[in-house]
C-alpha cells in the first residue's frame, strides 16, 4: 500500500516536471526539483515494495518450516 502511494506521488511529481511553468501557478517553475522528487519517490516505492515482498517470502518460509516440523512430530508420535 505504501509502495503504491509513493509510486502515485512519483507519477504526479514526474508529470509536474513536464508541464510548462504557466500551468504551475505559485509552484517552482524549474523542473529539476520535481524530477529529483519524482526519482526519490520512485526509489522509495521500489524499496517499500521490495521490503514487502521479502517480508512475505520470509514469513512463508517460516510457516512452511513450522508445518514441516509439526508433520515430522506427528509422524514420530504415530509410529509405535
Amino acid at each position: 500500500m505504501i509502495a503504491g502511494l509513493l509510486a502515485a506521488f512519483a507519477v504526479v511529481a514526474g508529470v509536474l516536471s513536464l508541464l510548462p511553468a504557466a500551468h504551475q501557478a505559485g509552484l517552482p517553475a524549474v523542473a529539476s526539483p520535481w524530477r529529483t522528487g519524482a526519482l526519490f519517490l520512485a526509489f522509495g516505492a521500489l524499496a517499500s515494495a521490495l521490503i514487502g515482498v521479502l517480508t512475505n517470502l520470509l514469513e512463508q518460509v517460516d510457516r512452511r518450516g513450522a508445518e514441516r516440523r509439526e508433520a515430522a512430530r506427528r509422524a514420530r508420535r504415530q509410529r509405535p
